[in-house]
């Protein structure tokens, strides 16, 4: 049976600030992206989130982002070096000591937003992630933007690196994510999500914004989970998947480690 990864942006509540519905996207996914405190979330917040994973055995990985809790992380920033390593490594050591009082381990690494983007391109800040994560714990996982130079560039760190899909965003035909600021970025059809990475998982291809075929090679299909309509595109690609015989299946087997 073929598997694939679900994964979604979860933890990103802050204080009475919602966002999101982490429990029903709990039910639901197969790994979620924790965020760590500096583009969204808070310690109470995260620690709830943390334990429904660890009950559910969902995989937990730390979501790193800049320091941008007005711009939910999501503004274009130019750290120095010294600033973002620094910065990656707190955010996953703060994330793995709240993970180890929920009773689970953070076992990978997903940068958000801006900084997601800027280092899928940008081999100095890549560096800098990469510097950031080995320096913690050299046998987390990075989750990547398929077919983005920072894959080869992670791995040739010595990193194991998971490439992701992403279920509810446009590709431009370079095989980029259209910008949040053009419209169409956002796909919102539940249905028509759920074909397209069905395509994905058994042709390798999606559809451009220009109409355009991409071929795409992902072990991971992240949904956001900040979405209005993100619960309900999450279990129609599940449905849609199982239906299709491919399971949902984490890359990372939490019952080990």
């Amino acid at each position: 049976m073929a598997s694939i990864d679900l994964n979604s942006d979860l933890g990103e509540s802050f204080g009475p600030w919602h966002m999101g519905d982490d429990a029903a996207m709990l039910q639901i996914v197969t790994s979620a992206n924790i965020a760590c405190g500096f583009h969204a979330g808070d310690p109470a917040g995260i620690l709830t989130v943390l334990r429904e994973a660890a009950r559910r055995g969902v995989a937990v990985g730390a979501h790193v982002g800049y320091r941008d809790l007005v711009g939910f992380g999501r503004r274009n920033m130019d750290p120095s070096s010294a600033e973002l390593i620094g910065d990656t490594i707190y955010q996953i050591g703060a994330l793995q000591g709240l993970a180890r009082a929920a009773g689970t381990s953070v076992r990978y690494v997903k940068p958000h937003g801006a900084l997601y983007n800027t280092i899928a391109q940008d081999a100095r800040q890549a560096a800098d992630v990469i510097t950031g994560i080995k320096a913690v714990d050299a046998s987390l996982v990075l989750m990547a933007l398929a077919g983005a130079p920072i894959v080869a560039q992670a791995r040739e760190a010595g990193l194991t690196v998971v490439c992701e899909a992403f279920a509810d965003r446009a590709y431009n035909a370079d095989g980029s994510l259209v910008s949040r600021r053009l419209p169409g970025s956002v796909i919102h059809d539940p249905a028509v999500v759920a074909e397209r990475m069905l395509r994905m998982v058994i042709e390798g291809r999606v559809i451009a914004i220009d109409g355009s075929d991409v071929a795409l090679e992902a072990h991971s299909i992240c949904i956001h989970g900040d979405t209005p309509a993100a619960v309900v595109i999450a279990r129609t690609l599940r449905e849609t998947l199982e239906a299709r015989g491919v399971e949902p299946k984490s890359f990372i087997d939490v019952r080990h480690g």
